[in-house]
């Protein structure tokens, strides 16, 4: 049987150390993904919000790893998880005149939950906030300063 994992790729118009940022700093993650509590920075807890702004917590987790502008990974989870820790791995590598950025989210053997759908849904949702990140990038690209 193959491993429950989430492997997907996408290439971004912007430096490592942009993409960095993007995946870390909680002003930019609110841009494609989720308020952040906290910047995501090594051994620290953070907690991801709505997007309606009542501070709801929606995702969390700890930070493992971090290896800027590399390698960043984190736990988490969320409400449809009940709880069960799963794992976020970004690879950030420079490619040309941009960043190839690659996510291993895998963790979910042992949930609660089906895991058939819950992979349906984390796929889903991934694809969603990586058009948004890429939007996102180059938006921030082209902006005037």
């Amino acid at each position: 049987m193959t491993e429950a994992r989430i492997e997907k790729s996408v290439f971004l118009k912007a430096s490592p150390d942009r993409v960095w940022d993007f995946l870390t700093r909680p002003e930019l993650l609110a841009r494609w993904f989720h308020p952040a509590d906290t910047e995501l920075v090594p051994n620290a807890a953070f907690a991801l919000l709505s997007n309606s702004g009542d501070g709801t917590k929606v995702c969390w987790g700890e930070v493992l790893e971090a290896e800027p502008p590399t390698r960043l990974v984190y736990s988490f989870t969320h409400q449809w998880l009940e709880g069960h820790q799963t794992r976020v791995e970004w690879t950030l590598s420079p490619v040309a005149s941009g960043t190839l950025l690659q996510l291993v989210h895998d963790g979910f053997e042992g949930a609660p939950v089906d895991v058939f759908d819950s992979l349906c849904g984390h796929d889903a949702g991934w694809d969603e906030h990586f058009a948004k990140l890429r939007e996102r990038i180059v938006e921030a690209q082209t902006a005037p300063a």
